[in-house]
């Protein structure tokens, strides 16, 4: 059989699970990104390292999230959807295997970074493709479906890392192994689903130029979805990586598995909410977001100092809505404002600024708790998103003007 009856009979075989299978690509690549979250104590205890080193190993990811969206933002515009998401699939499997036989934080940091690069590559290039594959209806639709996936991706990450890691053997192992193992599954129906972009070039169209892909017409209705973005997934980044050390240190719940079960409610909340709320306009999500914020870090702040779990829970609710809407809400309007020629760069640049908020804060946190208490490493952080959502609540209401 001919190459092109061949990919034809792959593209027909994949038509109707096509939404689907690139939705379940975005929810394994982020799944990748949190299922350290309940093992990161795990591995302070086994390899001997500090706060700083660990909020490191977090935030390391970031160097990966960079290098492919400033470097391959664009790329699946150019050689097509499939090929690039295959791509991304395969560093997501290589960085699982170096996770599985890590004996070292260098491994830690080398297996960060690839995952990084994997969901870097796969976020702009899922989001794109989704938005494709539904060419009658509006792009809030293709936002629903990539936001809520991404969160289920990081919630069943976690959760069942902590499971895996509490009750089973092997808690540094197991869990990469049925990471692998679904790492597999999603890259076969992958290889399977049809293709959106029309005349996809060859690797040697890609320029390797780095560049933030915003159109000079829409910038001035990029920053307050950048701004927003960067405050939610700083949320989560709080959550994902030091929320376990603070329910082990203050609020004195070692339990691995609670520390994945937290980010799950934060994650299963974000994507329900994301569901709930479809039709709540780009512009209100975003604003109802950057006000939410506010009280969300009041709140965890309130529960380290008060060692209280209730309001440890109640915080993880909040926060959940307001990184959904602020995520879904800014996502939704760059898909809106993004040409189509171009819009994985634009949506990766979008995702840019969603990463470092997800890292740097968490960087800052591991620095001020090494010389202070972690209280007042969370009041450092509360005063940031604060600062932030007011700074972004600025300019949506002047935008909205």
């Amino acid at each position: 059989m001919a190459l092109r009856d061949l990919a034809q009979t792959h593209d027909d075989a994949g038509g109707d699970l096509a939404i689907p299978t690139v939705a379940a690509m975005i929810a394994v690549l982020f799944a990748g990104s949190t299922v350290l979250t309940p093992l990161y104590i795990v591995y302070k205890q086994q390899f001997g390292f500090s706060q700083i080193t660990l909020t490191l190993i977090y935030a390391v990811y970031v160097v990966g999230n960079l290098g492919a969206l400033l470097v391959f933002g664009g790329v699946s515009d150019v050689v097509g959807r499939r090929p690039a998401a295959l791509a991304a699939m395969i560093v997501a499997i290589v960085s699982a295997l170096v996770f599985l036989f890590a004996g070292n934080v260098v491994a830690l940091d080398v297996a960060r970074i690839l995952s990084g690069l994997g969901i870097g590559v796969g976020a702009g290039t899922g989001t794109a493709w989704i938005a494709e594959l539904l060419p009658d209806a509006d792009k809030s639709r293709a936002s629903v479906i990539a936001t809520s996936t991404n969160f289920l991706g990081l919630g069943f990450g976690a959760l069942v890392s902590g499971l895996l890691a509490q009750y089973e053997p092997w808690p540094l192992r197991l869990v990469f192994i049925v990471y692998l193992a679904a790492l597999g599954v999603v890259t076969i129906l992958v290889w399977r689903t049809r293709e959106t972009v029309t005349k996809p070039s060859g690797l040697g169209q890609v320029s390797m130029r780095p560049r933030l892909s915003v159109p000079a017409r829409i910038r001035s209705r990029f920053v307050a979805p950048a701004v927003t973005g960067f405050g939610a997934m700083a949320l989560v980044g709080f959550y994902a990586a030091v929320a376990p050390s603070i329910l082990a240190q203050q609020l004195h719940e070692t339990n691995h598995a609670m520390a994945g079960a937290l980010f799950f409610e934060l994650a299963m909340i974000a994507a329900l909410s994301i569901v709930a709320l479809a039709r709540m306009g780009s512009s209100k999500a975003m604003l109802a977001a950057l006000t939410l914020m506010i009280p969300s870090a009041v709140l965890v702040v309130a529960a380290q100092m008060l060692a209280s779990m209730a309001l440890m829970i109640a915080a993880t609710a909040c926060c959940g809505v307001a990184a959904a809407l602020g995520y879904r809400g800014g996502l939704q309007v760059v898909n809106e404002i993004a040409p189509r020629d171009r819009r994985a760069e634009v949506v990766s640049s979008f995702f840019i600024c969603c990463f470092v908020g997800n890292a740097l804060p968490v960087i800052g946190l591991g620095v001020v708790s090494t010389y202070a208490s972690p209280v007042v490493a969370s009041l450092a952080f509360a005063a940031m998103i604060i600062a932030f959502a007011l700074v972004a609540l600025g300019f949506g209401l002047r935008q909205r003007r």
